[in-house]
């Protein structure tokens, strides 16, 4: 019997041990080994940041659709951030583009609009040995890929997060629950205000 009660005490602490190596967050990106970014499944669960309507990188222009923007972060990214008011490595948005719909809503005497038809997904992850220059790099994955290759350092997103966002390469200024997150903690960048 003791030398059960012996072989079982090892295959525990084999077990634990096996458990307790450090391993990949479960919600890091994940990419093909060409170096392309997959869409995780389930990003739709992940925290949800905010809804934009009719952001875009270029001018405004007379007549063009007000599509919906939808962000998600990784939660394990989302926690840290909490925490220190900075990204983790590993951290990856995924911007859902939706057409912004008017008919078939309720709203019979307003402009009432509503999510319908996705238009495009795309993704911006904290990775430094990904991305061209910097820490952040960008991928779009068009309506109906699993896969995005990287975009490259031309692609208007690196200027204009770099420019313009308020905590690293980060629109934080309009993520209302961390907007605060970010001031509390001093993670703005030196100059920005809003």
């Amino acid at each position: 019997m003791k030398k059960y009660a012996f072989a079982l005490a090892l295959i525990c602490a084999a077990a634990i041990g096996l458990n307790s190596q450090t391993a990949p967050p479960a919600s890091a990106p994940q990419f093909t080994p060409d170096g392309k970014v997959v869409l995780p499944k389930d990003y739709r669960e992940w925290v949800f940041l905010s809804a934009g309507v009719g952001m875009t990188y270029g001018a405004a222009e007379a007549g063009r659709q007000q599509n919906f923007d939808n962000v998600f972060v990784n939660p394990a990214a989302y926690r840290v951030f909490l925490q220190t008011g900075r990204w983790p490595d590993h951290t990856m948005f995924v911007v859902e583009q939706r057409a912004a719909s008017s008919e078939g809503t309720v709203n019979k005497g307003s402009v009432g609009r509503y999510q319908s038809d996705l238009i495009s997904i795309g993704a911006e992850v904290k990775d430094p040995s990904r991305a061209p220059e910097g820490e952040w790099a960008y991928f779009s994955f068009g309506k109906n890929s699993d896969n995005a290759p990287l975009l490259p350092k031309t692609a208007a997103c690196y200027s204009c997060h770099s420019q313009n966002a308020a905590v690293e390469n980060t629109f934080v200024q309009f993520y209302p629950t961390l907007l605060p997150v970010a001031r509390a903690k001093g993670a703005l960048k030196p100059g920005f205000k809003q």
